[in-house]
């Protein structure tokens, strides 16, 4: 039931996201029919919605546009096999340094994001469609309290339908939204020529597609892995999205990646965890097209839209914003979930919003880091020595300061820097070290490095007196 709920908000989207791609509607549903059904036994997530998506579509517009559907296709096939070998290459191990301030700014920005793309369908409609929306928002919010045996979006579909029909309410439907699919796509190779010119069109479009469709899907595949509390694989998943897209590629389509809104509306909303209702979100979307068109082609708009606006409720993680929470939360926290819901917005990309929330982390991260590192003078009573304390982690942010933490002109002859309690990092830290010993040594004065760490050791070893020419 969670399948079928899933193919039937699944077809205004593919519609939708066809238009935006500048292909024929049936182009991306042929697209959302064959990356579900295949990445539902080749993906490494359970249960998450692969499907036609309005970033791929974003990416591929321009290409479709200049050069035709052949090129569009090539890309999408092109981009497949780069997803195999990203995902082969271990590119998924990198979300492992995704912060979560970037992931929950991921998630709110996508509920907006959600959210905006309904607001088109509640402007300038009907009246009717409003009172439409508000019982369907109302029987997702208080079936489930009754009874949890059917997925109350299918419940609110199926009965929003039924009202419209035999009231015979004009409100807008899915089929004004473009003509349905009467058959199965059929596979072929794209109609452009093989030649190394083709090849140099579509891969600047092949690449970004393959990075923007694997950030949306290795943060869906976290998302998911957090709200089922299970583990996937990334890798798997890395490399079933290739698999997908290559095979959405021979059949035409104008390829994909996980779609958060149909997955949220699979798992959280009506409460899927097997691979089973993705493959049936496929399945379902094939048949209703095909054997059930004109019935589907009957659903109001305004229910579709009552179950995504459910769905953008349902993703936002409201706790973020709470004042209590925001009280807690260091500045730092709060500055890169805002930097991140705020360029996903603005760009409409999740894939920037989330690359620039991570420099954006890491940046503040670095800025942290470097104030714990110190240096802290101990004098010998006899006045033989000084001993220089060190701690902290020492690196290119924090070591660039290093050099003027020591009196070169003043006290003792012999100079221990002690590193008991400091970890070298990069090669700015050797080389500021090294600048330290310099700087000693022109005041003809002796320096001994001490308390270093196997691996700072090591570090040391390799790279002083290496890195200046001078």
């Amino acid at each position: 039931m969670a399948g079928l709920v899933v193919a039937l908000a699944l077809i205004p989207e593919a519609i939708s996201f066809s238009i935006i791609a500048g292909v024929d509607p049936k182009i991306g549903l042929f697209a959302s029919f064959t990356m579900a059904v295949v990445i539902s036994v080749v993906g490494g997530r359970a249960a998450m919605i692969s499907a036609a998506t309005g970033a791929v579509a974003l990416v591929i517009a321009p290409l479709n546009r200049e050069h035709g559907l052949g090129h569009l296709v090539a890309a999408v096939i092109l981009g497949g096999v780069v997803q195999i070998a990203l995902g082969a290459l271990g590119v998924a191990k990198l979300m492992r340094f995704v912060p979560r301030s970037v992931m929950v700014g991921f998630v709110n920005a996508l509920a907006v994001l959600i959210f905006l793309t309904q607001v088109p369908e509640m402007h300038d409609v009907p009246w009717a469609v409003y009172p439409l929306l508000v019982g369907g928002l109302g029987l997702m919010v208080f079936l489930p309290k009754v009874t949890k045996a059917v997925p109350a979006p299918l419940v609110a579909i199926v009965v929003l339908t039924a009202i419209t029909v035999a009231a015979g309410i004009a409100v807008p439907t899915v089929g004004d939204k473009g003509d349905l699919p009467s058959s199965l796509p059929v596979p072929g190779l794209p109609d452009v020529p093989f030649t190394l010119d083709t090849l140099t069109t579509v891969a600047p479009y092949a690449v970004a597609m393959a990075l923007v469709g694997l950030m949306e899907s290795l943060m869906t595949a976290k998302l998911v892995d957090e709200i089922t509390d299970t583990r996937s694989s990334k890798t798997r998943e890395s490399i079933g999205q290739g698999v997908a897209n290559i095979v959405t590629g021979f059949f035409g389509g104008m390829g994909g990646c996980a779609m958060i809104g149909q997955t949220m509306i699979n798992v959280k909303v009506s409460g899927a965890r097997t691979r089973l209702s993705t493959f049936l979100a496929g399945v379902f979307l094939m048949v209703l097209c095909i054997v059930f068109g004109p019935v589907v082609s009957d659903i109001p708009m305004a229910a579709l839209v009552a179950v995504m606006v459910m769905v953008c409720f349902a993703t936002f993680d409201w706790h973020s914003v709470a004042p209590r929470t925001l009280k807690r939360m260091p500045a730092g926290e709060i500055t890169v979930m805002v930097i991140t819901v705020a360029v996903v917005v603005a760009t409409g990309n999740l894939a920037v919003g989330v690359a620039v929330g991570s420099v954006t982390a890491v940046v503040i991260f670095a800025k942290r880091v470097a104030r714990l590192a110190d240096v802290t003078a101990v004098t010998d009573p006899e006045g033989g020595e000084v001993v220089y304390a060190v701690t902290g982690e020492l690196f290119f942010a924090s070591s660039n300061e290093l050099a003027g933490r020591f009196d070169y002109v003043n006290g003792p002859a012999r100079v221990v820097i002690d590193l008991s309690a400091a970890h070298i990092w990069d090669a700015s830290s050797v080389a500021a070290l090294d600048a330290v010993e310099a700087k000693y040594a022109k005041h003809g004065k002796t320096v001994e490095i001490v308390g270093l760490n196997q691996s700072s050791a090591r570090l040391h070893r390799t790279l002083s007196g290496e890195l200046t020419s001078h």
